[in-house]
């Protein structure tokens, strides 16, 4: 996600810090661990691990939810391979041609409210999911143009899943990226609405509970019925977890200079002299990119359809401007393939021409397609003037800083845009729903792909058309493409590492949707009252407090010193 900036407390962010115990001097209370996550939004209360859009992909799944297993991309990164954790299944086996995949499911695990965790569980999470669409967030079954086609028991302790194809790279979605929900509970709702579902109570498997929440702060409180332990000890250590909620960042970074919060998740504009100067014994910060900060075009817009206009925009954009002045150079410039570098150095394919910052060549483009220079200095096509809005989050400073760039970028070349902020909530759903022109949105969290062990998982996100509605912002719709994403699960390594060619020379040739700047982890953290925290020499989770359930991996390493 993306959190930021500026010093000056409003009137109104004054009144949240207020409210969320912000003050001149630290607040800390021993073993209580405080979150400052700028947010953008307040809390909704609803913590429907389905429901992106009212949870902001922070608040339940992790937290009170878990997966089947954890896969740690930071470690699996360019090899292709994976590295992951029993969570909720004590093992998995693929058979048949990678077609069908058994997962063991773990003994002695209790729901919150202390009824039985069982295989039925899973079984059902898998089968509602193929029934409401609508929470079938990474397309995994059939009739979201998956391959997954059947989940069945086997005995009373595993559950088989059933693929029409080879589905290997498909593990990360079914075991990493599905939470887990009771069937004693979620059976008695209305099916073929579950994404509609509150959940204001919600009753999981994982390390907390929601003890209280309110607008401006989740409290969380550790669950006596959790599963995991350490040498007899209880896990996680960390008794209790406050999440306040920010608006901004000039409130958020704030309350964290002070000492207010342990753990951060933002940008912070000028970092060492605002953040790490005041303790920097214990004060720390790590940024590994991850995911991509990208200009969305809705392809069902009748300008934005046209590949000239989309070409035009791309060539527009000096992305090392934007990377410097919107986010102080933490995040370095995106290349249009949609590789993220280092990360997954050996996966770029740095033979394929893309665009680069040329506006002259830009309006060369428009003109060559038809388009004509107004007299206010934008183009237009049989009257209809290249002018768009940008929707963005309220209170990410940097992404506004980086659209001020953007916009006067696009204006030199002949396009109008206009920056149109929004709470995270209704951005996420305008999104989905494609009620926008052109959006702002990545950098991992609510609003964006789900990123993985190789690029095919954040490509396959933003462009394969199963996942339009839902993470395939622009709805961009290719059966050539779709063939390439399906190809990659029953192909090899060296053949994988062909097809992201292929799809890299999309990106560059169709121009689907624009990457500006790599999306950063951001992450700061403090030694003072914790340890265990990932590092860069020990990345074993990616390190934000909204990355899930990466989050649930760091809590449950953390130890109180105090």
């Amino acid at each position: 996600m993306k959190r930021f900036r500026w010093l000056l407390l409003s009137a109104a962010a004054a009144v949240l810090l207020a409210a969320c115990g912000g003050g001149s001097k630290s607040t800390t209370v021993a073993g209580k661990l405080t979150i400052d996550n700028e947010s953008g939004s307040t809390w909704t209360c609803q913590f429907n691990p389905f429901n992106t859009a009212a949870t902001l992909g922070l608040t339940a799944f992790g937290w009170v939810y878990e997966p089947l297993e954890y896969v740690n991309i930071l470690k699996s990164g360019s090899s292709g391979a994976i590295s992951t954790t029993p969570f909720l299944a004590t093992s998995y086996k693929w058979s048949n041609g990678f077609r069908t995949l058994t997962f063991t499911i773990r003994k002695a695990v209790h729901w919150s409210d202390g009824k039985p965790f069982t295989a039925q569980d899973v079984l059902y999470t898998f089968n509602a999911i193929k029934g409401d669409k609508a929470i079938d967030l990474n397309a995994i079954w059939a009739n979201a143009g998956g391959p997954l086609t059947n989940v069945a028991l086997s005995g009373s302790d595993r559950v088989v899943f059933t693929f029409t194809r080879p589905s290997q790279p498909y593990f990360y979605y079914v075991a990493d990226q599905t939470p887990i929900v009771p069937q004693h509970i979620w059976s008695t709702l209305n099916q073929s609405k579950l994404i509609s579902y509150t959940d204001t109570k919600p009753v999981g498997t994982g390390p907390y509970k929601v003890a209280n929440c309110t607008a401006q702060n989740i409290k969380y409180l550790r669950n006596p019925n959790y599963w995991q332990s350490s040498s007899g000890h209880p896990v996680p250590a960390v008794k209790e977890v406050d999440y306040p909620s920010f608006l901004s960042n000039s409130s958020a970074n704030l309350y964290l200079s002070q000492g207010n919060a342990q753990w951060g998740g933002q940008y912070v504009p000028n970092i060492h002299s605002f953040y790490i100067s005041k303790d920097p014994a214990h004060r720390h910060y790590w940024f590994p990119p991850v995911l991509n900060v990208n200009l969305i075009p809705n392809l069902s817009n009748p300008l934005l359809s046209k590949l000239a206009v989309r070409q035009a925009i791309a060539y527009a954009i000096d992305k090392p401007k934007v990377a410097q002045l919107g986010e102080s150079g933490y995040q370095k410039p995106a290349n249009q393939t949609g590789v993220i570098t280092p990360t997954y150095q050996s996966w770029f394919a740095s033979s394929i021409t893309q665009p680069s910052y040329d506006p002259a060549k830009a309006q060369q483009i428009l003109k060559s397609a038809g388009f004509t220079k107004g007299s206010n200095g934008i183009y237009q096509l049989h009257g209809s003037p290249l002018s768009f809005t940008i929707k963005t989050i309220t209170g990410f400073s940097d992404w506004d800083a980086s659209l001020a760039v953007i916009t006067q970028e696009l204006k030199a070349a002949g396009i109008a845009a206009t920056v149109q902020d929004e709470n995270s909530t209704p951005y996420t759903t305008d999104l989905q729903s494609g009620h926008f022109q052109l959006a702002y949105a990545g950098s991992g969290g609510p609003s964006s792909a789900v990123g993985g062990p190789t690029p095919y998982y954040e490509l396959r996100g933003l462009l394969f058309s199963g996942n339009i509605g839902s993470t395939n912002f622009s709805r961009f719709n290719s059966p050539s493409t779709d063939a390439l994403f399906n190809q990659y699960s029953s192909a090899n390594l060296a053949q994988q590492h062909q097809i992201i060619d292929k799809i890299q020379k999309v990106m560059a040739d169709q121009i689907p949707f624009i990457p500006v700047t790599e999306g950063v982890d951001w992450y700061q953290y403090d030694t003072s009252n914790f340890s265990g925290w990932p590092t860069p020499s020990n990345p074993y989770a990616q390190p934000s407090p909204y990355q899930a359930p990466d989050l649930e991996v760091v809590v449950t390493h953390l130890h109180p010193l105090h």
